[in-house]
C-alpha cells in the first residue's frame, strides 16, 4: 500500500527530518517528495510506501499527527487510493 503524507505551515529548521524520523521508525519507506516554502510558509508532498510498516496504520497516522502537534505543523496521511478519489475531476 502507498500513502501521501502532506506537510503545512510555518518554515523552520528540521522539518524534513522529524517527518522522516516518525516514518523511519515506523519501516515506512519514502519513493518521492516535492516540497516548497513560500514565503514563510513551508508545504510538502511524500509519497510513502507502506507495505512493510511495522504498526498499524492508524498507528502511524497518530504518530504523525502527533509529531505535527509538539512542533507546530498540520502533518496528515491518506491511502493512495483515498488521496487520488479525493482529487479526481
Amino acid at each position: 500500500m502507498r500513502a501521501i503524507v502532506t506537510v503545512i505551515g510555518r518554515d523552520k529548521v528540521g522539518i524534513i527530518a522529524a517527518v522522516s524520523a516518525v516514518l523511519a521508525a515506523c519501516n515506512a519507506n519514502i519513493l518521492d517528495i516535492s516540497q516548497t516554502v513560500l514565503q514563510e510558509y513551508f508545504a510538502m508532498v511524500m509519497l510513502c510506501d507502506l507495505s512493510k510498516i511495522s504498526v498499524p496504520f492508524t498507528e502511524l497516522k497518530r504518530k504523525l499527527r502527533e509529531k505535527g502537534e509538539e512542533i507546530g505543523l498540520e502533518i496528515r496521511i491518506q491511502r493512495e487510493d483515498i488521496f487520488n478519489a479525493m482529487h479526481r475531476v
